[in-house]
């Protein structure tokens, strides 16, 4: 659905996007993230078409963005996160007039329309001023104007600003289900939500993509070792020695707890090794409370890519 090939965009002060290739399958739900500053913004508005890129290429269901820009725009609908509305316009009024400029008239406009009205939960507020709305249903009517032509891909900036989290978990949702029938871009902070939605992250670090893969894949390319967590009751000493005499664990704290109990945090080569934590407990006799591995999050991981590759300008 999207393909990007060694674009570059060039301003006079500074480089914003630096020679940037990847591709997003149709159908999928790809999470584009990166601090502020990185490219984000940038790569966003050149796939739309909105800013022309220095070099490089994209097409977008096959259509060039540079030499066929009407075809790309056809086929995208574009969610800002600062949407521009006219706030002296009711909400079907507004969207009749977007839907007429994207070329949805007679019958299909009508019927069309009422869909996002649904799917945005606008229904009960078409005759409403939009000015009058609060942020978070002028969010929606936005979200109801990147639908209204039916576009193969969907690029969201920041979908949920502005919604409390009831409407956060709605939009959650119908992202999910837009991504039957679309392709979707979603730019974000709220890390928590690409978690819940995105088959795919890709992130941007000073105009440059230095991640791309599952959220699975990147936490095990990044945390190569496990962290576990164990409570026991038994002398620290005695605990420390007979952990320190396992091959591939190694111990990163160890303290006491009230009632003689015993917490340790253990690097260890893979979680497999609770196994033998466990049957170490039960061969030295101690009550066991407590034998996890410590999940990694998203934000973990996006910190240390960031980090890693000089952060943000």
């Amino acid at each position: 659905m999207i393909k990007v090939s060694g674009v570059t965009k060039r301003y006079p002060a500074r480089l914003a996007v630096d020679d940037i290739s990847f591709e997003v399958s149709r159908g999928e739900i790809l999470g584009f993230l990166g601090p502020n500053g990185a490219g984000k913004t940038t790569t966003m508005r050149m796939l739309t078409g909105y800013l022309p890129m220095s070099s490089g290429t994209i097409e977008v269901a096959g259509y060039d963005v540079a030499t066929q820009p009407q075809e790309v725009r056809r086929r995208i609908g574009y969610l800002p996160e600062n949407c521009p509305l006219y706030p002296e316009m009711r909400v079907d009024e507004y969207l009749r007039f977007r839907a007429d400029l994207k070329g949805v008239k007679g019958s299909a406009r009508k019927a069309k329309i009422n869909e996002v009205k649904e799917q945005c939960g606008l229904t009960e507020v078409g005759r409403r001023i939009i000015g009058q709305l609060s942020k978070g249903y002028r969010q929606r009517v936005g979200l109801a104007d990147s639908l209204v032509h039916d576009p193969e891909l969907l690029i969201l900036d920041e979908p949920t600003v502005g919604l409390d989290p009831y409407q956060i978990r709605q939009v959650r949702e119908l992202i999910k289900q837009l991504s039957e029938k679309h392709t979707i871009l979603l730019c974000t902070h709220i890390l928590p939500e690409v978690e819940a939605i995105c088959e795919r992250i890709l992130i941007i670090n000073e105009g440059k993509i230095v991640a791309a893969d599952t959220e699975a894949n990147l936490h095990r390319k990044l945390h190569a070792c496990a962290v576990i967590e164990m409570e026991v009751k038994a002398g620290q000493e005695e605990v420390r020695a007979k952990i320190d005499a396992v091959e591939g664990m190694d111990i990163r704290n160890c303290s006491e707890l009230d009632q003689g109990w015993i917490w340790v945090e253990i690097e260890a080569d893979s979680s497999e090794m609770r196994v033998e934590l466990f049957n170490l407990a039960v061969t030295e006799g101690w009550p066991l409370r407590e034998l996890s591995e410590q999940e990694h999050s998203l934000e973990d991981t996006f910190v240390q890519i960031t980090r890693n590759t000089g952060g943000a300008q």
